[in-house]
């Protein structure tokens, strides 16, 4: 791979120093140095590589990290971070100690925020702008760039609606390439469309409507038209929108041809592009795919059954249900507070709305799961995906808070269930009526059961069950870390008990009452933040009963954990069944 431009360039200033006709080589090798380098590390292809000229063109034009930069999602930051000082440990990307996947602001003067969910670049440089403008930084400049599928979310427009009554410096490029991570989808997404086809009038009243100036569509990849535009851009006061087209996966025949694997393809051939193939035969399903299979198989037979996901269908396997019944599973977009309000309106009417979201992307509908599902005590249905750590993601994307954000909540029902057969027996509980709402927690990736397809069960909410017994230790968990806990016990020749706690809220006293009463020494273990998490329920049923047992709690501690494998951070964590297996015996 021949880099003789970019092995010169290790920041803006040196990008600075190159003439404008160098620009498209050096954008040639840019995207052939992302595709190497994520084709063995992996992680987010498909959207770096249609922001490469965008890129350049930004850094050399602007004088970061003075003038401000802000990237939405942070996904498509890969070249950023490349001509921003991280070049040589580019290779690093997301794993332990390496550097982050998202925009980070203690990794770089260059990432201004850190970003790893949607829709938050235009409200940050607007309070950038703001801020500039307070200090008498008249010459600074303030750029968010955001994804058609970001804007259309509430959070952008909130942003945007503040901006366009103000006087800052601000310019927001929106980069329209028709996807997010799934195709984009709603009324915006096709206004953009007209837009893009030179319906021109039309783009142009809705932003001139929130008092932006609206300036193209301009193609994303004319390096020359885009240095061009932006230098313009630098000399016009006020709020602008530039409206930019690309094309994701640009420079990759088969990312741009399948864009919804090569967002983040994992493993592939750099010099064909071709995905290296895993054989998954024999393996048991991933999570996901349990849900999307069942609750397909449920709506079959209830046609009161209804899916919502907010802009995931393919990540929670919705899509199966979607292709199948589109008129009853919907894709609202980034809109996680539109999706739980709608489904509390649908819950209001007799339906049986899933709503299958991540549980890091819960976190942003939290005031509508209080006031409008529990507070109603409406029963709606949170398939809550990606629960506990992700790995290589990271702290942005971990689903370690649910748990402890949800127990407090009155109303509410949480579930863990251990395996994916548990997962199908609660996903039909649910399915046959539920007076409360509740939340059902389960992991990325895959299980351990490969022969999951059993006929389905009716579960008692609340109850929990023992696994194993033994006499002086007890260990209580919940979720698929259990399977860590199985493990631990089976490499201590002293037989412990062990007990499943697939209800984390309402908790089954009883169980636990007899628990407290039998033994002196008790471990909980759970994959979410140990403050308010299900350890801590089980500390304060002991407190209530005036017990005298030793209750060890293990979980996330209290502090944002990194990017590195499941395992690295179960380990770190103390939750691998190696971290375990040494409390255990540290207490025999």
């Amino acid at each position: 791979m021949s880099s003789e431009l970019l092995q010169h360039i290790n920041y803006p200033s040196d990008l600075r120093k190159l003439s404008p006709d160098q620009l498209p080589k050096l954008a040639q090798e840019l995207r052939d140095f992302v595709i190497n380098i994520v084709a063995t590390k992996e992680g987010h292809l498909g959207a770096s590589l249609g922001v490469i000229e965008l890129t350049i063109a930004l850094h050399y034009v602007f004088n970061t990290p003075n003038d401000l930069l802000v990237w939405d999602v942070g996904h498509q930051a890969y070249p950023h971070k490349i001509l921003t000082g991280r070049k040589d440990i580019f290779h690093t990307n997301r794993q332990l100690n390496g550097i982050s996947g998202f925009p980070k602001r203690s990794e770089s003067d260059y990432d201004t925020f850190g970003v790893g969910h949607s829709s938050t670049s235009i409200s940050a440089i607007l309070g950038m702008a703001i801020a500039s403008r307070l200090k008498g930084k008249k010459t600074t400049q303030h750029i968010a760039v955001i994804g058609d599928a970001s804007i259309a979310s509430g959070m952008a427009f909130e942003g945007l609606n503040h901006a366009g009554v103000t006087d800052t410096n601000i310019l927001v490029v929106l980069n329209d390439n028709a996807i997010g991570i799934d195709p984009s989808v709603g009324a915006l997404k096709e206004y953009l469309t007209k837009a893009k086809v030179g319906f021109k009038p039309k783009a142009y009243n809705i932003i001139e409507a929130l008092q932006f100036n609206y300036f193209g569509p301009i193609d994303g990849h004319d390096l020359p038209m885009l240095l061009k535009t932006f230098e313009e851009l630098k000399s016009i006061d006020g709020p602008k929108l530039l409206h930019v087209i690309t094309t994701k996966g640009k420079g990759l025949k088969q990312a741009e041809e399948n864009q919804v694997t090569y967002h983040a393809p994992g493993k592939f051939d750099a010099s064909t592009g071709d995905l290296i193939s895993k054989d998954n035969t024999g393996l048991p399903p991933k999570f996901q795919d349990v849900f999307g299979h069942t609750i397909l198989e449920l709506a079959r037979k209830n046609p009161k059954i209804v899916g919502i996901t907010p802009a995931m269908p393919t990540g929670s396997s919705l899509k199966y249900m979607m292709e199948e019944m589109p008129d009853r599973a919907f894709d609202v977009g980034i809109a996680e507070q539109h999706a739980v309000t709608l489904a509390a309106g649908m819950a209001s009417q007799g339906l049986i709305p899933f709503c299958t979201i991540y549980s890091t992307f819960l976190q942003r509908a939290y005031d509508q799961v209080i006031h409008d599902v529990a507070l109603q005590n409406l029963a709606v249905i949170f398939c809550i995906d990606r629960a506990g750590l992700v790995g290589e993601d990271g702290a942005t994307h971990h689903g370690v808070f649910d748990i402890a954000y949800l127990n407090c909540i009155p109303n509410m029902i949480i579930a863990a269930p251990k395996d994916e057969i548990e997962l199908r027996h609660l996903l039909h509980t649910v399915s046959l009526g539920v007076n409360n709402p509740i939340a059902i927690r389960y992991p990325r990736g895959r299980g351990h059961i490969t022969n999951w397809k059993i006929p389905m069960q009716k579960l008692e909410i609340g109850k929990a069950y023992q696994i194993s017994n033994g006499l002086k230790i007890a260990i209580i968990s919940t979720g698929t870390i259990a399977h860590n806990v199985t493990q631990a016990i089976a490499a201590i020749e002293e037989k412990i008990s062990h007990y499943h706690f697939c209800f984390i809220k309402p908790i089954d006293t009883t169980l636990v009452k007899q628990i407290l009463n039998k033994y002196t020494t008790i471990i909980t273990v759970e994959d979410g933040i140990i403050k308010g998490g299900f350890g801590s329920s089980i500390v304060d049923y002991a407190n209530q009963s005036d017990s005298n047992s030793n209750i060890i709690t293990l979980g996330v501690p209290d502090q944002f954990i990194h990017h590195g494998t499941v395992n690295e951070l179960h380990d770190i964590c103390g939750i691998s069944a190696k971290k375990i297996e040494k409390t255990i015996q540290s207490l025999l």
